[in-house]
């Protein structure tokens, strides 16, 4: 007997978030061994490029991507993007055990929420209706409350872009990430209907002569690239402790907004449905933020002993105490 296509999203969801939460742990111990062997990432090194347990990472992450992308095309992002967090599940775990680094007790519990809200999500997920032409998508894409929202979204993004973000982008962080979510739930649904429209090519039923195709393929080039370029402010100028299950929480909240008006994912559900899947995302919510919260904080600089040389003197640097040797002086 055959998948059913939310099976199929549900599989291919999950199978991304054990491919991306697999990828942060291998970059990780592929960037450690470049940092002990040159220059650290976090100082203007590239040695990480010969290093071939980064390149791991980078090809699992891109794996895991992929997976994502394929599977907005089978189930509806109210399914999809939730399950988002078993990266992050994956990525505590595996850092706990092959990194050392301490999962708290409180860690487990934003584990164990993060794993019974998206059950919860799952087990009441809607069907969803597979549209059959890039045509029937640009007609639930111009639809009114569509239209009224993409509108909202544009007129909010500029604000924050020319108002806002001069003004406080670099003392809240809600400015930056404000724009990467609202221009993050615009690439979901524009990204599901270039899928879409592969998909059916695939199938025999090419939609790459239709401009509508071609539309949502710039779309998402626009806000992936918008995305990305305040995403990458947000994190150099903030705790990216704080950033991750911020963005996280409001990434998620709008994609799932933008994907129910335009694709009407809950059309026909009852309401205990709808209930109960909104009390599984925002357990899924809850135990994310825990997690994140919950994470050890790695130092600014690795520990570690550096010597130099000056002149007649030798200086040791040795748990941010320096000693002159030839001199009975020492100073922190």
């Amino acid at each position: 007997m055959g998948f059913s296509e939310n099976t199929t999203g549900l599989v291919l969801a999950m199978v991304s978030s054990l491919f991306i939460g697999t990828s942060f742990i291998l970059k990780k111990k592929g960037l450690k061994r470049a940092a002990a062997a040159g220059t650290r990432a976090g100082v203007g090194g590239y040695t990480y490029l010969l290093e071939p347990l980064w390149w791991a990472g980078m090809i699992t992450m891109m794996v895991g991507e992929v997976s994502n992308f394929v599977a907005y095309i089978y189930a509806p992002a109210v399914l999809v993007t939730p399950l988002g967090a078993l990266s992050i599940i994956i990525s505590a775990v595996l850092a706990h055990f092959m990194l050392r680094e301490q999962l708290q007790r409180l860690g487990v519990v934003g584990c164990i929420l993060c794993i019974v809200g998206s059950v919860v999500i799952v087990i009441h997920a809607p069907q969803e209706h597979m549209p059959t032409s890039v045509q029937e998508i640009w007609i639930l894409a111009i639809q009114p409350a569509f239209v009224i929202y993409v509108a909202a979204t544009i007129s909010t993004v500029v604000a924050l872009m020319f108002h806002f973000e001069p003004r406080y982008g670099q003392t809240n962080m809600l400015v930056y990430l404000g724009i990467c979510s609202l221009m993050g739930a615009l690439t979901v649904v524009s990204i599901k209907a270039i899928g879409i429209a592969i998909k059916l090519t695939l199938e025999g039923i090419s939609q790459i002569a239709y401009p509508q195709t071609w539309f949502f393929l710039a779309v998402a080039v626009i806000c992936v690239i918008t995305q990305l370029n305040y995403l990458n402010k947000a994190l150099d100028t903030f705790n990216a402790a704080i950033v991750s299950p911020i963005y996280y929480v409001m990434f998620t909240t709008l994609t799932i907004i933008a994907s129910a008006i335009m694709f009407k994912d809950w059309a026909g559900q009852d309401a205990s449905g709808i209930v109960s899947e909104i009390c599984g995302f925002i357990t899924v919510l809850s135990g994310t933020i825990v997690l994140h919260l919950t994470r050890e904080q790695e130092p600014a600089n690795p520990p570690g002993n550096i010597s130099w040389y000056d002149e007649e003197d030798i200086k040791v640097m040795e748990d941010g105490h320096y000693i002159m040797l030839n001199d009975s002086n020492y100073f922190h």
